[in-house]
């Protein structure tokens, strides 16, 4: 991958998650996971997140949903935090939790909006 992917993703990514997460994951940024981070910065950074077909607030609402549906609970819980940097608010989160409700399950729902609803009421 070029440079540029690496920058602008990097960009991408301050932009969504903030300065101070992204500066204490590089801080704690090893040899065993520096590929690893290399990877998603230019993958989903660079190339994803980077593309015009839709908004941040839309890719974040899509992000959200998808890790409720598949209970990836820590990244759900920082990408509500983020949220407020793509535009999403907390009715648009809620929405998502019904369509992670009905086509994801009631059970994954349930957990995804008590974590939701433990980070909004942080911020």
């Amino acid at each position: 991958m070029s440079d540029s992917r690496l920058e602008n993703g990097m960009r991408v990514r301050r932009s969504v998650l903030g300065d101070d997460h992204v500066n204490r994951a590089e801080a704690k940024k090893s040899e065993f996971d520096e590929d690893f981070q290399q990877y998603i910065t230019e993958s989903a950074w660079g190339s994803v997140w980077s593309r015009p077909g839709l908004s941040k607030r839309e890719r974040s609402m899509l992000t959200i949903t998808l890790l409720a549906a598949l209970g990836h609970h820590e990244e759900l819980a920082m990408h509500v935090r983020a949220a407020k940097n793509t535009g999403t608010s907390a009715d648009d989160i809620k929405e998502a939790m019904l369509h992670v409700a009905i086509y994801a399950g009631v059970p994954a729902a349930n957990t995804a909006i008590k974590i939701a609803k433990q980070t909004l009421s942080e911020s």
